[in-house]
């Protein structure tokens, strides 16, 4: 839902990420100190129940890691293992945001609230896996009720608001993360489903010969063009020399 405003946001950010990209740091440095910084803040101050300055370091990390897109545009760095490394890196800072708070529900005797924050952990895993492995497949799969940036922004905004004593915000929050992620889960499923149908069905591999090589003109004629052709494409494997 907040992709539509993506364009926006570039723009915001473009004229930050030339200013950042003077002080030499590339863009996926920004994306491990980010990451580290999000783990961090997570993973130490939600444990101790510390959920609104939890939730002020993340918020800081995660706006510091959304400038390493605009600086590999500024620069000129944009790469595939960027992308990769990217993408990686949010399934770790998701991964330690549930975490952190799950283990802080648990030790505050939340037991229940903290389960729920588990499941919020793995349905966001299978949210993003469903779309990559879609994707990777060939299919369109860019739908969903609960994408990251909003999963994300309730949880951030509930843990503070939580952390500053508002009551049931939190538990509110989680357990509509959980039917939504769930039902962003069906989304992808159903059009993923949608598009797989329609394809064609696959033909049947040409069974083998059960005899042993043939013999005759007719066999030896092709064996030699089986040979000839073999030997094209080896040819046109090497190619010519390469140059130096």
């Amino acid at each position: 839902m907040l992709n539509r405003i993506r364009p926006a946001l570039g723009r915001v950010l473009t004229p930050i990420g030339r200013t950042v990209a003077r002080t030499g740091v590339s863009p996926n440095a920004i994306t491990v100190i980010g990451t580290a910084g999000v783990a961090a803040g997570a993973l130490v101050l939600f444990p101790r129940g510390e959920f609104f300055w939890g939730t002020m370091v993340i918020t800081a990390f995660v706006l510091f890691d959304m400038l390493d897109g605009a600086v590999a545009r500024v620069t000129g760095k944009i790469s595939k293992f960027g992308a990769f490394l990217d993408s990686t890196m949010d399934r770790v800072a998701d991964a330690a945001i549930f975490s952190g708070l799950m283990i802080g529900l648990y030790r505050d005797g939340q037991h229940g609230l903290a389960g729920v924050a588990l499941y919020c952990l793995v349905a966001g895993v299978v949210v993003s896996y469903a779309k990559a492995r879609a994707e990777g497949l060939g299919y369109t799969c860019n739908v969903g009720i609960a994408e990251r940036a909003e999963r994300l922004i309730v949880a951030l905004v509930a843990a503070g608001f939580d952390g500053l004593g508002v009551p049931y915000v939190l538990a509110v929050a989680l357990w509509a993360l959980a039917v939504l992620s769930t039902v962003t889960v069906g989304q992808r499923f159903a059009t993923v489903y949608a598009q797989a149908k329609d394809d064609p069905a696959p033909k049947p591999a040409a069974s083998a010969p059960a005899s042993g090589p043939a013999s005759g003109p007719g066999a030896s004629a092709a064996g030699n063009e089986e040979d000839e052709e073999n030997g094209e494409k080896a040819h046109a494997k090497a190619g010519p020399p390469p140059r130096r």
